[in-house]
């Protein structure tokens, strides 16, 4: 969908008080986005389908590596365009307190199916004391209750408060130390949600996910919604600049650390050691590695035309009910799978998934994996089509759809 007609926002305006909803200029849907966070939902469901599996979260083999290595790109996405969607529904809206209403509500929501419904479809089992997870659902849900605090300020504000959270997130390890011991024990369980400090944290459930730096990431994503307001020729080219400038700035750093540190005689390949950035907590080099090309790739996805667009963009519009049926369609099709291939199938593998725990000699090949991932990503192609037209059709939203 061209986009060259796109009213310009000016400078100026983004700084002003909220204009009333009714008055705010139209805002059009970003198809671009819609297109990339589309590629990102598929390429979740490739990590998803793996941890079933019981295929390893990477290692030497280059297959399993980069199998695990290219499903790095969705969580930063996911928490970036989140900010950039909150972005534009705060101009659709035209009130800065409606959009920060908005946000804590469906933060709230997020965090409330992340304890209950997702755990459970990653389990299938209603023991929750045996096992709870803080993950990436239960992560934007809190980001999103963070930057309905945030959204009072200017755009430019957020986005540059977003990208020194990220390149400065270290300092929150070191905040809890220059408390008294007594008051560091005291807060160490809450702030161990906020940034490893390693400080005492609650027995009753796993952190895969922390606040820091996502927050950051997704309040850049807010400020990123400035660019996209601009004309087309100008938004392409701040596009490109950004995320080729990010991706050349991992490469050079990273490179350098990867060649000039110190590598024992079973340490993987120097591309491995480059591209193995840390991932909890994301560090600056893991968000450069995946933001940059993400960022970069979004004048391409302005032009995506045909049926493969369709369908990227089709996945990209319903993010979160992808999300909420993807795990339950992979979990039962792993049990038909497992059942199929070795005639049983025990549910205490998957008793603490994602943290799944399949035996050696029932792990699948790579052959395998990626034909169940394609079998699943076909299948839920047509009940997102269906919600995307319901949601996307006045007569048939309901208000419920807002927020899934």
């Amino acid at each position: 969908m061209s986009t060259a007609n796109r009213p310009v926002l000016d400078e100026r305006a983004s700084f002003a008080p909220p204009v009333p909803a009714s008055s705010a200029p139209p805002v059009s849907r970003v198809t671009s986005i819609d297109v990339v966070r589309g590629v990102v939902m598929i390429l979740m469901a490739i990590d998803h389908v793996r941890v079933y599996s019981g295929v390893p979260a990477g290692g030497p083999d280059p297959g399993v590596f980069f199998t695990r290595w290219i499903t790095h790109f969705v969580a930063p996405a996911f928490a970036f365009f989140a900010g950039t969607s909150a972005f534009l529904h705060g101009r659709k809206l035209g009130d800065a307190r409606a959009l920060s209403r908005f946000l804590l509500t469906r933060g709230l929501v997020l965090v409330l199916l992340e304890l209950t419904l997702i755990r459970f479809t990653w389990t299938f089992n209603l023991d929750y004391s045996h096992f709870m997870l803080a993950g990436v659902i239960w992560m934007l849900g809190w980001c999103m209750v963070l930057l309905a605090g945030l959204v009072r300020f200017t755009p430019r504000t957020v986005g540059i408060t977003g990208l020194a959270i990220v390149f400065f997130q270290q300092v929150f390890h070191f905040i809890p130390r220059v408390l008294p011991a007594a008051a560091r024990n005291a807060i160490g369980p809450v702030w161990e949600f906020i940034y490893p400090a390693d400080l005492p944290r609650f027995s009753w459930i796993a952190i895969l996910y922390v606040l820091v730096p996502w927050i950051g990431v997704m309040a850049a994503g807010y400020g990123f919604g400035l660019i996209l307001q601009r004309d087309e020729a100008s938004r392409r080219r701040l596009c490109l600049r950004i995320g080729l400038s990010a991706t050349a700035l991992f490469l050079v750093v990273g490179g350098a650390l990867a060649i000039l540190r110190p590598a024992g005689p079973e340490s993987p390949p120097v591309l491995f050691r480059l591209l193995g950035q840390q991932k909890y907590p994301a560090s600056q080099l893991f968000l450069l590695m995946t933001l940059g090309p993400t960022i970069a790739l979004l004048p391409a996805a302005e032009r995506a035309r045909g049926r493969v667009g369709n369908v990227l963009a089709t996945f990209g519009r319903v993010p979160m009910f992808y999300y909420l049926l993807h795990i339950p369609t992979i979990h039962l099709a792993a049990l038909a799978v497992m059942y199929m291939k070795f005639g049983s199938v025990s549910s205490s593998w998957y008793a603490s998934a994602p943290f799944a725990s399949v035996p050696d000699d029932k792990h699948w090949g790579l052959g395998l994996l990626y034909l169940v991932f394609a079998c699943v990503v076909t299948f839920l192609y047509f009940p997102c089509r269906w919600y995307a037209r319901a949601k996307g059709d006045p007569a048939r939203k309901a208000k419920w759809m807002s927020f899934i």
